[in-house]
């Protein structure tokens, strides 16, 4: 049935479909990764879906379609951005920052100490090596970023006169430490934290 025009419910119709429009042309292939990352840490990979995020972001499941070709084209990308994000652009950050071997070694140091956005990045990092264990996708993206940070480290320690082979396994170790600080909650006061930190260092950088 076609409504007339002055009909109320015809006048009304127009500006919401236009509102809804306007939404779905307002979000970003960005906004729908940063929903799904949000869904990702609260809720787990099996409820990162294409009808959870429409109905948080309030549009309808074609919106989705505007920008990604499907649920997969989603989850790669979400890891690309982590990646880009997390590694590749925080490691050019960090070797542009210090030409000193010791500077360097203090910022690697200090990632895990970085306030919210640290508490943040060990969030999502939890939830995508907690997705990486069933999901190939997942862990060749979380291996590639694994090794990515190490090979940094690595430079970092070349630093201090270590042979490649001690530079590798130092690496390794100081790497470990890292993600430990990130993502184990027990002892973690201030103090404690400061602590560790410092005798980390002292490990690192002591001749064998």
């Amino acid at each position: 049935m076609t409504l007339p025009t002055n009909d109320p419910a015809r006048r009304t119709a127009g500006p919401a479909r236009k509102r809804v429009d306007a939404i779905r042309i307002a979000l970003s292939p960005d906004d729908w990764i940063a929903a799904a990352t949000e869904v990702l840490i609260d809720q787990g990979i099996d409820n990162v879906r294409v009808d959870v995020l429409a109905g948080q972001l309030g549009v309808t499941r074609g919106s989705f379609y505007h920008h990604f070709r499907d649920r997969d084209d989603l989850l790669r990308r979400l890891l690309q951005a982590w990646r880009e994000g997390t590694t590749e652009q925080l490691t050019v950050r960090l070797e542009h920052a210090s030409d000193d071997p010791d500077e360097q070694l203090a910022d690697v140091l200090s990632l895990p100490f970085r306030g919210r956005a640290a508490e943040r990045a060990a969030r999502i990092e939890l939830a995508l090596r907690a997705w990486a264990r069933s999901d190939a996708m997942a862990r060749e993206f979380v291996d590639e970023a694994d090794a990515s940070r190490i090979a940094h480290i690595e430079r970092v320690l070349r630093g201090f006169g270590f042979s490649a082979a001690e530079c590798r396994h130092r690496a390794f170790l100081l790497y470990s430490y890292l993600i430990a600080e990130s993502l184990i909650n027990t002892a973690r006061t201030p103090a404690q934290r400061r602590d560790r930190s410092a005798f980390v260092k002292q490990l690192i950088r002591r001749t064998l």
